[in-house]
């Protein structure tokens, strides 16, 4: 809802959630500022610590991608990949199972995620963002990667524990 203040809306009902078939309680939300073509991921929680996250963006744009890495799956090693922005305040759902990254299109991004599950440091797992297996389509430009992140393994060579 729009008017001469600004505006309000509800960036998460959990009737609407549990309409939809979603039964799991967040327990953390994160927030994160990047600049403009900082990448993010492609990250995520080993069992039992595996994480869902409902991602928004509060100002700024995102290209984020989820990463299917259930074997077995018929998605297996496939992703998806969705403009998330303040002005178009769509939620993505990741749930566990699913690598996680996005890319920065704007200065000064905020993301926000709630978590189904807490952080926990020493499950933390990635998948290279570049891998070439997963054909995933980043803008163009340089990147502002992380030192982790710049190591992290290609898919072929993943372990994934789901």
């Amino acid at each position: 809802m729009h008017d001469e203040r600004g505006y309000f809306f509800e960036s998460m009902r959990l009737s609407t959630l549990k309409e939809l078939g979603f039964d799991e309680l967040f327990v953390q939300e994160n927030e994160s500022m990047s600049h403009k073509g900082a990448l993010r991921g492609l990250h995520l929680q080993a069992p039992p610590f595996g994480q869902g996250k409902l991602i928004r963006v509060v100002s700024g744009s995102i290209l984020d991608v989820a990463v299917d890495i259930r074997k077995g799956s018929e998605t297996y090693g496939q992703h998806y990949a969705i403009k998330l922005s303040g002005e178009n305040k769509t939620s993505f759902y990741i749930p566990p199972g699913f690598a996680h990254g996005f890319y920065c299109y704007d200065d000064n991004t905020i993301v926000q995620y709630k978590c189904t599950s807490y952080y926990h440091r020493a499950s933390e797992m990635g998948i290279s963002w570049k891998d070439v297996e997963l054909d995933i389509q980043w803008p163009d430009g340089d990147k502002i990667i992380s030192e982790k992140d710049a190591i992290l393994p290609t898919f072929s060579s993943f372990q994934s524990p789901f």
